[in-house]
């Protein structure tokens, strides 16, 4: 029988990048908003590297849009990556407990012998 191993840090480390994709989440729904209250006499600017290059209202709208979708698909995918880890270690713990339980008999069996 081969062992699977679900290892804590493993599920720590994708707690951990759900919870920046969380706050990147957050971040970028409120650039959405504060961009849904500037009009066409605005003017908007992207961050490239130290420069500041002025960018299209409808292009910026698009690319923080496209941002969120990306991330709330890899926050869904962290989610279902962790819910797998944790069903795959409570298979383990079934299969721990099974194993003890078989030991604990094997010796009663033993005692009884001797």
């Amino acid at each position: 029988m081969g062992f699977l191993c679900v290892c804590p840090s493993d599920l720590s480390k994708s707690m951990a990048a759900r919870q920046k994709l969380e706050a990147q989440l957050t971040e970028n729904n409120i650039v959405k908003e504060e961009l849904g209250l500037l009009d066409a006499t605005n003017t908007v600017y992207k961050l490239i590297g130290p420069v500041l290059v002025k960018q299209d209202m409808d292009e910026a709208k698009a690319t923080v849009s496209k941002r969120l979708d990306y991330i709330a698909g890899e926050i869904k995918r962290y989610e279902l990556q962790m819910q797998e880890s944790e069903k795959k270690a409570e298979q383990q713990r079934e299969v721990l407990a099974r194993l003890q339980q078989e030991y604990q008999r094997a010796q009663g069996k033993g005692a009884a012998k001797a």
